[in-house]
C-alpha cells in the first residue's frame, strides 16, 4: 500500500489503529498530495508537513460541525465542565456531552472524535520523525522540524492519556490500560499501554524536542518552539503531581512574555499577537472555517445559530466569587440585560444571565479569531498551584501575586495558607482559564468530584448534576469501531 501525504491536511495514511482506514483515501494519489519520497527529500518540502498538522488544529476533518480541530476538544472539556452553563437545548450542539452521555457511547461521533483527532495527529508526526534525518538540508532545519514533531506527538499522547486513561496518581503503578503506543509509520495492530507508559512517552518526546529546539526561532506562534515544549512538560508534571519540575517548568516556559493590560483583556481574546499568548492559531479570512469554528461556538457576536439560540454563560456561583474590582469580572453579565457591553447577533433574542463575552470576532461577518492554547497566564497558575500543593505556601502567594494583581489592581499579597490557599489558586485559574478547554482535565487530574449544584445550571439541560471523583465515568470509552478491527487486541475500558 502506498503511503501518501496531504499537503494541506495529512502526512501519512491514518493507522489501522484509527479504525477508519478508508482504501479510496490510501489507494489514491491525487494532484494536491505527493509521496513520502518527495516530501521528505529536502528540509523545505518537509517544513510543508509541519505546516500540514498546524492546519490540523484548526481544520474540519470528521464531518461533524462542532470539531473544527483541537477547538472542539476545547468546548467538549469545558461543557463537562462545571463552569460553563448550557442555558437551554434549543440548540443541540454539544448538549449530550454535557449531560455527560457521548464519551460514554461507544458508538458516538464525539468519542470517535477525541481519539481520531489525535491520532491523526500522532501518525502525521510519526511520519516527520521518520523521515528528517534522510532530508537534504541543514541539521539546524532537521532538529527543528524533528522538534515539532515531537512536541506534537508528546502532546497528542499527553492529551489522549489524560481522556482513555485513568487518572495518574503519583506514587502508584498506573498501570490501568490507557491507548496504544504507536512511534512509527505503521499499520499493525497495537494493544493499549498503560497509564505510566503512556505518560514515560510523552515525557520522552517533549524532553527530546526541548534539547533541539535550542536555537531556533520560529516564524509565528502557530508553531512550538522551546517556550512552548516547556509549557507543555509543565502542564505533565502538574498532572504527574511531580511538583517540582512543574513550578521549573512553568517559570522557565513564561519568560519574554507579559501579561495583557486590563484593555486587551477586554479585546475579544481573538488575537495572537497578544503578548501573552504562547500558542494558538491564527485564522486568516482566506481559512474562515464558518459554523465550525471556535468562534462559531464561543463568541458573543458571530451569527450562527447556537450563538442566536444558546449563548454560554459562567457559573453564576463561580462569578460571584469573583471581586468587584477583577476585570474578569466585566466579562460576564449577571443581568442578562445589558444590551449595551454584550453585544448579540443582530438576528438574535436569547439573552441570559451571566452570558459571556469573552470571545468575539472582529467581523461579525466572519467567524474568524485566533484560537489560544496556551498563555503565560497559566504558567503562573500551574507555578502558584504546585508550590501550594507541595506545601510552599509563601512561594504559592507569591507566583499568584503578578497575575492576581495584573488583573484586580486591589489585590493584595494573599495570607490563605494549606487548603484554603489551595482553593483560591484554583478558583483563580477556572476564572482565568474559562472557556479554553481546560475543566473537564482539571477536575479529573485533582480528583473532584462535579458539582453542578447551587448554581444556575438547569437541571433539563444539564441533567447530570454531579459525579463522584473517582467513578468510572471520568474514564472515556474506546470508540467501538476500534474495538471492532483490532480483533480483540484493543479492549474496551469497563462499561
Amino acid at each position: 500500500m502506498k503511503k501518501i501525504i496531504s499537503k494541506m491536511m495529512i502526512v501519512g495514511a491514518l493507522l489501522t489503529t484509527l479504525s477508519s482506514c478508508e482504501k479510496g483515501f490510501l489507494e489514491t494519489n491525487p494532484t494536491d498530495q505527493v509521496s513520502t519520497d518527495v516530501l521528505f527529500s529536502t528540509t523545505k518540502n518537509a517544513w510543508t508537513a509541519v505546516n500540514g498538522i498546524h492546519r490540523l488544529m484548526y481544520n474540519q476533518i470528521f464531518g461533524s460541525q462542532a470539531q473544527g480541530g483541537q477547538s472542539g476538544n476545547m468546548l467538549y472539556m469545558d461543557i463537562m465542565g462545571e463552569d460553563m452553563v448550557f442555558n437551554t437545548a434549543s440548540s443541540s450542539w454539544l448538549l449530550n456531552e454535557g449531560k455527560w452521555i457521548s464519551h460514554r457511547n461507544p458508538n458516538s461521533g464525539m468519542l470517535f472524535y477525541n481519539y481520531q483527532f489525535y491520532y491523526v495527529i500522532i501518525s502525521n508526526a510519526n511520519m516527520i520523525i521518520a523521515n528528517i534525518d534522510n532530508a537534504e538540508g541543514s541539521a539546524t532545519d532537521k532538529a527543528a522540524i524533528k522538534a515539532e514533531a515531537l512536541t506534537y506527538r508528546g502532546w497528542a499522547y499527553f492529551q489522549m492519556v489524560q481522556l482513555f486513561g485513568e487518572r495518574y496518581v503519583a506514587g502508584q503503578a498506573n498501570g490501568g490500560l490507557a491507548v496504544p503506543l504507536v512511534l512509527t509509520p505503521s499499520n499493525e495492530k497495537t494493544p493499549r499501554s498503560t497509564v505510566a507508559q503512556v505518560y514515560a512517552q510523552a515525557n520522552k518526546d517533549i524532553d527530546d524536542a526541548i534539547g533541539l529546539f535550542a536555537g531556533y526561532t520560529r516564524t509565528n506562534k502557530s508553531h512550538f518552539n522551546i517556550d512552548v515544549a516547556k509549557g507543555i512538560k509543565a502542564r505533565i508534571a502538574l498532572t504527574q503531581q511531580n511538583w517540582a519540575d512543574a513550578v521549573k517548568f512553568a517559570k522557565e516556559a513564561r519568560v519574554g512574555y507579559t501579561l495583557m493590560n486590563n484593555t486587551v483583556y477586554q479585546a475579544g481574546f481573538n488575537d495572537y499577537s497578544n503578548t501573552e499568548w504562547m500558542w494558538a492559531s491564527r485564522i486568516t479570512s482566506d481559512q474562515t472555517n464558518y459554523f465550525y469554528s471556535f468562534f462559531a461556538y464561543m463568541s458573543a457576536n458571530y451569527n450562527s445559530t447556537v450563538i442566536r439560540t444558546s449563548p454560554k454563560s459562567i457559573n453564576s456561583a463561580l462569578y460571584n466569587s469573583i471581586p468587584a474590582t477583577d476585570v474578569r469580572k466585566k466579562l460576564w453579565d449577571p443581568t442578562g440585560t445589558n444590551t449595551a457591553e454584550f453585544p448579540i447577533p443582530t438576528s438574535a433574542s436569547s439573552r441570559y444571565r451571566y452570558m459571556s463575552r469573552k470571545f468575539k470576532v472582529a467581523d461579525v461577518s466572519l467567524s474568524i479569531g485566533d484560537v489560544p492554547y496556551m498563555r503565560a497566564a497559566e504558567m503562573y497558575l500551574i507555578e502558584a498551584e504546585a508550590e501550594a500543593r507541595r506545601g510552599n505556601d509563601v512561594l504559592a502567594a507569591q507566583a499568584l501575586l503578578p497575575l492576581a494583581v495584573n488583573r484586580n489592581p486591589s489585590y493584595t499579597l494573599s495570607t490563605n495558607t494549606g487548603a484554603a490557599l489551595i482553593t483560591e489558586i484554583m478558583n483563580q485559574r477556572r476564572v482565568e482559564l474559562w472557556g479554553e478547554g481546560f475543566r473537564f482535565y482539571d477536575l479529573k487530574r485533582t480528583n473532584s468530584s462535579l458539582d453542578r449544584t447551587g448554581a444556575n445550571h438547569n437541571v433539563s439541560y444539564a441533567n447530570v448534576l454531579t459525579i463522584p471523583a473517582g467513578d468510572k465515568q471520568w474514564q472515556f470509552l474506546i470508540p467501538q469501531d476500534e474495538i471492532n478491527i483490532g480483533n480483540g487486541v484493543v479492549i474496551q475500558n469497563p462499561l
